[in-house]
């Protein structure tokens, strides 16, 4: 299987499946010296982990992660950094009936064209436990770009028709509820309708936001490497991510030049912009506002109600899947963007150090 790297200078390769032995990652390109403790990325897992509230599978995962190589003393060697997550809860016989057939809303009929053969106890290399291996590395990566005074914040902005209000904005709401969600009331109101959804044994889909603070200008290429064509590959390979959204997104279109134009000022000496219509990037290159993106994700598929479908046999069928899953996977995807997010800006920042003469004098 080919497209499991990521990264052109902090890469990370991925690898596991959802009822396979383990998951993990190896990053290579890390630079030597970061302090880097299990305990760094622990913290990340642990916000992705199922099992932690009522609008999560109840799939119970320690998602305690191991770190193999590349740290001596505390400190990273330079060499590659391979990490390991362990399987603990594995129930394979909740999907040995789906063998036979194709869910909708699932990877299993793409699979089965594709390789001839699939993986089908949770989904295999489609499963959302994929994301192990990308929140991990990208909790190395955040811890980076943290200490070059950059940070990525994600959040929950909407749960089907309910979003969040930017007037009852808390930032300390989005670790500590349910949803993820930095707005009290909007939270409230997106736990009853979830109940709904799962009373009426549907789902939900939504909307992550991610902010990122303190990105430098002249991130990025201005062909194909554009740093908001980066970040919508990155967000968009996560599962479940139908839409990728820079700054006003959609609305631009909707927009007038003079209205979408951001304008430029002097601030405290430093060029700056009135306004952040184009989400921090600016032909591909950052401006040295903040970085906003959406990435918008669509219901979970596995619903426990009666949805026709095929065999693998070519025969008409009605199924109700079973097994153990989440009514919206919003809130667990919330650290997944924030992760692929780290991973692009560090990726870019290091590649950027080769584009002018004085930024390599400055390294030597």
């Amino acid at each position: 299987m080919a497209g499991s790297s990521f990264g052109t200078i902090f890469k990370v390769t991925t690898w596991g499946e959802s009822h396979g032995k383990a998951l993990g990652a190896v990053i290579d390109g890390c630079p030597s010296g970061l302090s880097l403790e299990e305990k760094d990325i622990q913290k990340y897992l642990d916000r992705r982990k199922p099992g932690n509230s009522s609008i999560s599978t109840p799939r119970k995962e320690a998602d305690q992660v191991q770190i193999l190589s590349g740290v001596f003393e505390g400190k990273t060697t330079g060499t590659p950094i391979s990490l390991l997550v362990p399987n603990t809860s594995q129930r394979s016989s909740d999907y040995s009936e789906i063998a036979s057939y194709y869910r909708p809303g699932h990877a299993d009929y793409t699979f089965d064209a594709k390789y001839g053969f699939r993986d089908y106890t949770g989904g295999g290399r489609s499963s959302g436990r994929e994301t192990i291996g990308r929140v991990a590395s990208g909790a190395v990566a955040a811890k980076i770009l943290n200490e070059l005074g950059i940070q990525v914040l994600a959040y929950t902005r909407s749960i089907g028709p309910i979003s969040i209000s930017p007037e009852r904005f808390q930032e300390e709401l989005i670790l500590s509820n349910e949803t993820c969600m930095p707005d009290p009331v909007a939270h409230q109101l997106a736990m009853d309708y979830l109940q709904s959804c799962m009373e009426a044994k549907d789902s939900s889909g939504g909307v992550v936001e991610c902010v990122v603070k303190g990105v430098p200008a002249g991130l990025g290429d201005p062909v194909f490497e554009k740093l908001d064509a980066c970040l919508a590959k990155a967000v968009m390979s996560i599962g479940a991510v139908k839409a990728v959204e820079i700054g006003d997104g959609v609305h631009a279109a909707l927009a007038r030049g003079s209205e979408n134009n951001d304008t430029f000022y002097i601030k405290d000496g430093q060029i700056a912009k009135k306004t952040n219509h184009s989400g921090g990037i600016l032909g591909g290159i950052s401006d040295g506002s903040e970085i906003i993106l959406r990435a918008h994700i669509k219901p979970t598929p596995s619903i426990f109600s009666p949805q026709e479908t095929v065999t693998r046999d070519g025969k008409e069928t009605t199924v109700s899947i079973k097994g153990r899953h989440d009514p919206v996977i919003v809130p667990r995807a919330v650290v997944v963007v924030e992760a692929m997010t780290a991973l692009t800006i560090l990726d870019a920042l290091l590649l950027n150090r080769s584009t002018r003469m004085d930024a390599l004098y400055g390294s030597l």
